[in-house]
């Protein structure tokens, strides 16, 4: 049975990153057209600021002065050239993680064009890890923070979308198939699931996945992912001390590297990689449709086209639905990447009217009469371990000079009524004839 809980209405929170110039964009002396005023606003096509001093009035060749677009954008956060990982991380995935371990689904996906460094923010590198492996070193932290009161368990998945097909990236296999489960949501089925036992042995996850991973190289970047990647964590807790009723909290947190658009007339492709280009920008297409379809307050009771793509099926659960949504839009500051830039923010703005409609995933689970015995059970060897911490802190008490090494002599006079509570609890558990308890 699953908890009726009050929702929260909220909306897509969107970041954008801009990334360094490349040397060759340096040496090109182009001028750079995004302008980060500060951390919520940039501009776009700045117009080419007037010359002050000695040298006013005068301009090379008498050229005009150059008019930009001069538009200015407002979003969650915008990270200039110099942000780190960690600072992209900690204000993104980072605020997610609280959420997540409350029942809330959460999602993170990069958006942009190839070679605008989505790719990087996400996975990273080996000095420099993205926030996929920095956010799971944080899991494990906040898990273990609260192992003495929940029982956790994290499973995690990696697969791509390429040419509109299915592939698990952890366990090669053929293209796997997508159905909507009622219960469930999106499936893919025969995805495989793993349990890794700490952040380090996930990082050699995302390692083998990533190499299993298309890449090709383009005019745009030698080393461009070919799809888009989807890489979730399933987080499952409950409750350490047993009772009648359990909750249970179930939680999935996905994080997407999207492929990144490029037109065939720029990149020079041919051959198999404009088919690749083709589907590449026929799913982003899909999401741009997905996106405008949501942002439209008049829309939200026409059809949402989620099924125009495998990409947009996949993320269904991830946008406008019960999900915590940041969109992070990776740009370039170079001339030379001006319509994709342009585009890119065009539609991170657009995201940002995403309505939301959030609730905790918490199943409540009666437990069966035949499992009252070993409830009854756990719970008397509970009252053992509490009864004997309250002697130890009784013995303390009494005698100041006599002290109990370990984690006995820290119980407090609050146990006293938790026994009584739990006692009577194995009481009532216990009695054959409840009309007698």
């Amino acid at each position: 049975m699953v908890s009726v809980l009050p929702t929260e209405e909220g909306n897509v929170a969107v970041v954008v990153r801009v990334r360094p110039q490349t040397q060759q964009e340096q040496e090109g002396s182009r001028h750079a057209v995004v302008q980060v005023i500060d951390d919520s606003m940039l501009v776009f096509d700045p117009e080419e600021p007037c010359q002050s001093g000695v040298f006013t009035g005068f301009r090379g060749h008498d050229a005009p002065k150059r008019r930009g677009k001069d538009l200015k954008f407002v979003f969650d956060q915008v990270f200039g050239e110099s942000a780190t990982q960690e600072e992209v991380f900690q204000h993104t995935t980072k605020e997610l993680l609280d959420g997540v371990l409350n029942g809330y689904n959460c999602s993170v996906f990069a958006y942009g064009a190839t070679g605008a460094g989505k790719t990087y923010t996400m996975l990273g590198s080996e000095k420099s890890p993205g926030i996929m492996y920095l956010t799971m070193v944080e899991l494990y932290k906040r898990i273990e923070a609260r192992m003495e009161e929940k029982s956790c368990e994290v499973l995690i998945s990696y697969q791509e979308v390429y040419n509109e097909q299915i592939h698990d990236l952890l366990e090669p296999k053929g293209p796997l198939a997508i159905r909507e489960d009622p219960e469930k949501g999106v499936v893919v089925q025969g995805l495989s699931f793993h349990q890794p036992k700490s952040a380090e042995q996930l990082l050699e996850m995302l390692a083998s996945g990533n190499r299993n991973r298309t890449q090709h190289p383009t005019d745009a970047n030698a080393t461009s992912s070919r799809s888009h990647a989807v890489f979730q964590i399933y987080v499952k807790q409950q409750d350490r001390v047993v009772g009648i009723t359990q909750d249970v909290q179930v939680a999935k947190m996905s994080l997407i590297d999207l492929a990144g658009s490029e037109r065939a007339s720029t990149t020079n492709t041919k051959g198999e990689r404009l088919r690749e280009g083709a589907n590449i920008n026929r799913s982003l297409l899909a999401l741009i449709n997905v996106i405008n379809a949501l942002a439209d307050a008049k829309s939200r009771k026409s059809h949402i086209p989620y099924r125009d793509s495998k990409l947009t099926r996949l993320l269904k659960d991830s946008l406008g639905g019960n999900c915590r949504t940041i969109m992070i839009a990776a740009i370039s500051p170079s001339a030379l990447a001006y319509e994709d830039t342009y585009n890119t923010l065009k539609y991170a703005n657009r995201a940002k009217e995403i309505k939301l409609s959030l609730k905790s995933n918490v199943l409540s689970l009666d437990c069966h009469i035949t499992k009252y015995a070993a409830i009854c059970e756990q719970l008397k060897a509970e009252v053992a371990n509490l009864r004997e911490k309250l002697q130890a802190y009784e013995r303390n008490t009494q005698d100041p000079d006599h002290q109990v090494p370990g984690p006995q002599a820290q119980s407090s006079p609050w146990q006293v009524e938790l026994l009584r509570y739990v006692s009577l609890i194995i009481k009532i558990l216990s009695c054959r004839d409840p009309e007698q308890c």
